[in-house]
């Protein structure tokens, strides 16, 4: 019964970690491929238009949900690992990840072999609170639910002095709390890029973490799914309240638009880096909810979603070569551009074949997403069964 309830346990952590990764392509495929995606947000309420802004809104649940998973996963680990060897295997990882980032996942994007350009993305921020958490997991498991409550809860205090006029936040600032997109340059043409500051999201990875306690034999099934549903719940209306009055929680007021379903646009616009308070609740409240009705649903569907949760990361790092790959294939079938102007254009937008202003309408945009799932599942599932029946191979943990 353990041994069923157990594999039920990790099959809903991984469907629902496969959904986040199916919608994250979405997102990446429409910035390779949206006309307007290198010149205008998405979420800009004076030139979007709903389907667009769903768009791109939907694929904010997949970092916070990548993360808390992560930490989850981590939790359950600690019941077959010493702290010691855990904290160990999560210091490496993460430092793993991090190099993984900065050299194989940044040549996925830019297509520079030279390394002009380092994007620190979720990788990063899952990397460096790896090694953080591999350290913190000798403590008591409440005072790092508490640290990681005090982190979400409180890090948008920040904002305050952020908003004092003529503030100007400097590279660590920016690394802790308030990095958007920010270039730093570490040597002659070469570049650090700013997208997810890592302390937040250290601390959804503590609460993820400390939520595996419910996957263990202390609760059941029922009880777990009435912890994360109610969780869940609660926090979509701790979103409501607090955004509601507009006093904290995210660092940009929503306002009054045109009509009042653009008007509810601006409500649910939240801010993502780094990802406030209000964000994670609007975004982790849905996945707590879905997670508590996945332990017994087992179809064609959630089969597939499995293959590519449980490949995550070797999913991650195809994605983006294979979005790209399709991207330089549709540069030259264009024929009206050279390499040169690729390159030229690279200093506009750091993906190589990108020309800003060019690309497809959100048709082109999901078909080409389908595309890419359909490419990449094969793979996923081929690599899946490998890793399944190749356990005793140390390096697929890395992987």
């Amino acid at each position: 019964m353990q041994t069923s309830l157990t594999k039920q346990r990790i099959e809903s952590i991984d469907i629902v970690r496969g959904i986040a990764m199916v919608i994250m392509a979405l997102d990446h495929v429409r910035d390779f491929f949206h006309i307007t995606a290198n010149t205008d947000d998405p979420l800009n309420l004076a030139t979007t238009s709903p389907l667009l802004y769903f768009t791109r809104w939907i694929t904010h649940f997949c970092a916070p949900v990548f993360v808390f998973l992560s930490g989850t996963s981590i939790y359950l680990q600690s019941q077959r690992k010493t702290k010691k060897e855990l904290s160990l295997f999560l210091i490496k990882r993460g430092l793993w990840l991090i190099f993984a980032e900065f050299f194989i996942i940044a040549l996925g994007w830019t297509f520079d072999p030279l390394f002009h350009l380092h994007p620190m993305q979720v990788i990063w921020a899952i990397g460096i609170s790896m090694v953080l958490l591999g350290l913190l997991i000798h403590l008591p498991y409440k005072l790092i639910l508490a640290l990681g409550i005090l982190i979400v809860s409180g890090h948008n205090l920040l904002d305050i002095p952020e908003a004092a006029p003529g503030f100007k936040p400097g590279f660590w600032w920016d690394l802790f709390h308030s990095g958007f997109f920010k270039l730093y340059q570490y040597a002659d043409g070469r570049y650090f890029m700013m997208v997810y500051p890592f302390v937040a999201w250290t601390g959804v990875m503590m609460l993820g973490y400390c939520a595996g306690i419910f996957y263990t034999s202390a609760y059941s099934a029922r009880q777990r799914s009435r912890i994360l549903r109610w969780t869940g719940l609660g926090l979509i209306a701790l979103f409501v309240v607090l955004r509601f009055s507009n006093v904290y929680g995210d660092p940009v007021a929503w306002t009054s638009q045109k009509n009042s379903f653009y008007t509810f646009l601006s409500f649910i616009k939240v801010n993502k880096y780094p990802p406030s308070l209000l964000y994670l609740c609007i975004m982790i409240g849905p996945a707590l909810v879905l997670l508590s009705f996945l332990d017994n649903i087992k179809n064609r569907l959630t089969n597939g979603l499995l293959v590519f949760g449980r490949t995550a990361f070797f999913y991650y790092i195809l994605h983006i070569y294979l979005i790209h790959f399709l991207a330089m294939i549709t540069f030259f079938i264009r024929g009206n551009h050279t390499v040169g102007e690729a390159i030229a254009s690279a200093r506009q937008v750091p993906f190589l074949f990108v020309i800003p202003g060019e690309g497809f309408g959100l048709a082109g945009v999901y078909g080409i997403w389908v595309l890419v799932l359909v490419l990449l599942y094969p793979l996923c599932k081929r690599y899946d069964r490998y890793k399944t029946s190749h356990k005793e191979k140390w390096w697929l943990s890395y992987l």
